[in-house]
Formats: structure tokens, C-alpha cells, sequence
């Protein structure tokens, strides 16, 4: 067992391009962790040799969670593990969080060491509204999943934020265009390294300019919330009032469509009247 650290789970957040962003509590773990639990060997001995740490490392990712997990639990008990992913912080668009939850049923300690966030860095860089944001992750590779996972959040009055690859960006901002209309948007590529770009315009504009020259790298898309929705119209209130009268008196099925559409409660309900006769 490490002296310096209590044993446990450490999640601990790597650069997700400029290894200068490494901070140093994230340092102190990955230099004295008795064991890092990886998604790729390769990339984070790239990091370990970065910093001269050459602690061990165990591939931990989707095709190994279900056998590696409870190795890594039972070690921690004794042991301090550190959780770490090829770029960015663990969890977010990736397995990690069956591991912490099944250490926290077991009674473990955990740590996390924040850090770089693709999607957090690209929502700071695209001059659009951070008040409310929806992470969508990756959008499904097959176009009637894609379709569906967008019409799921087309009216969320939140920006969005999403990942994607540069060979999938062309069909996925139709894809967009096509779900949400033609809305504010940035597309963010290559974040914290020395061709970093933030691309503003529409859906359709952005959709044209990289239609035809996809661009390198891990991607992020940000779009804009909707809109604000037209004004009901008083065939609006038509509509709604027939439905509200087959199960309500005129007066609370007027009350009910004033509530929803903002028209006039006491218009709402001379028309309710009518209608019923």
C-alpha cells in the first residue's frame, strides 16, 4: 500500500491535448498509484513517461469492465487505484461510472482529481448560453437512432453539446439541420493544442463548410437553445379548448388552455361556451 495516499479509488482528469494542463495533484497520483486503471496502455504510458512516473498500468475499458472490475474493487481496499481515461475526465462519455458506483457499494474510498473536459472547454469557447447545457455524448451511428435521439431533445430550451469524429460531422450536422432547424452552432476541434479552432454560424452554414473537407481530430458540437416559440393563436385555443371540454366544464377548460397558451382566460371561455353549444 502506497504510505503517502489512502487506498482507494482515484479519478483522476489527464490533458486532453496539452499536457502542460496535467495539474499537480493529478501528478502526485499517477506517480504514486499502486495500480492505474487504463482504456488504452499505449496512450497513458505517453503521459506516465511525460511526467517519469512508470507506475503499473491495467487496461480497463467496455470489452473488459464486467471481468476487470472486481480485481480493481478488491484491490482498493488495500491498494490506490487510480481511474483514468485515453483524454479529458473519466466518466463523461465513457464506462468509468459502473466502476465508481460499484466501489461506492462496496464501501471504498473515492477521490476524484478534476481537471480538462472537452465538452466543458468547447461550451466556454463557442459564445453561446452556459446558464442550462444537455451533454448528449456521441449521436447513435444509424440514421433512424440518430433521428430519434434528437427529436428526444429538440425542445430543450438548453444548449447542447455533443461529441463527434471528423468523417461523421457532414451527415451529423444534417442530421441536426434536419431535427432542430437551422440554429446558432460552433463546431470546436483540436482544444488546448496548437491548432485549436472554434467555428461559429448556423447549422446549414456550418454543414456547407465542412460538407465537402472534414475536419481532423476529436470534434465538439455546440448549438444554441430553440427559439422562442411563436404566440398561440386563438385557432390555437380552438384546438385545444375542444379536447379540454371533453372532460371539463367550459370555465376550468378555459382556465386550463389560459394556463398553456397564454391567451385570454375570459375570450377563452365565451369561445368554450360556444363551442359546447
Amino acid at each position: 500500500m502506497n504510505a503517502s495516499l489512502a487506498p482507494g479509488l482515484y479519478i483522476v482528469a489527464t490533458p486532453i491535448g496539452n499536457l502542460s494542463d496535467l495539474s499537480a495533484r493529478a501528478i502526485q497520483i499517477l506517480t504514486h498509484a499502486d495500480l492505474i486503471a487504463v482504456e488504452d496502455t499505449r496512450v497513458t504510458a505517453k503521459l506516465l513517461r511525460h511526467i517519469g512516473s512508470s507506475r503499473p498500468m491495467m487496461p480497463y475499458h467496455d470489452h473488459n469492465g464486467d471481468r476487470v472490475r472486481p480485481q480493481l474493487i478488491a484491490r482498493m481496499t488495500s491498494e490506490v487505484i487510480a481511474l483514468v481515461s485515453d483524454a479529458g475526465t473519466p466518466l463523461i462519455s465513457d464506462p468509468g461510472y459502473k466502476l465508481v458506483r460499484e466501489a461506492r457499494a462496496a464501501g471504498c474510498h473515492i477521490v476524484t482529481i478534476p481537471g480538462p473536459c472537452a465538452a466543458i472547454s468547447a461550451l466556454t469557447l463557442a459564445g453561446l448560453p452556459t446558464d442550462r447545457f444537455f451533454f448528449l455524448g456521441f449521436l447513435p451511428s444509424k440514421a433512424k437512432a440518430r433521428s430519434e435521439a434528437i427529436a428526444e431533445v429538440a425542445k430543450l430550451r438548453a444548449t447542447l453539446v455533443l461529441y463527434e469524429s471528423g468523417p461523421r460531422l457532414a451527415v451529423a450536422l444534417q442530421a441536426l439541420h434536419d431535427g432542430l432547424g437551422d440554429r446558432e452552432a460552433a463546431i470546436a476541434r483540436e482544444i488546448t493544442k496548437r491548432f485549436e479552432e472554434c467555428v461559429t454560424g448556423t447549422l446549414a452554414q456550418l454543414g456547407a463548410r465542412y460538407a465537402e473537407a472534414p475536419p481532423k481530430g476529436e470534434i465538439v458540437i455546440i448549438i444554441a437553445p430553440p427559439g422562442d416559440a411563436a404566440p398561440a393563436s386563438m385557432a390555437d385555443g380552438d384546438a385545444a379548448l375542444v379536447e379540454a371540454l371533453s372532460r371539463l366544464s367550459p370555465g376550468r377548460a378555459a382556465s386550463e388552455v389560459a394556463q398553456a397558451t397564454g391567451l385570454d382566460r375570459r375570450t377563452l371561455y365565451q369561445r368554450a361556451l360556444a363551442l359546447q353549444e
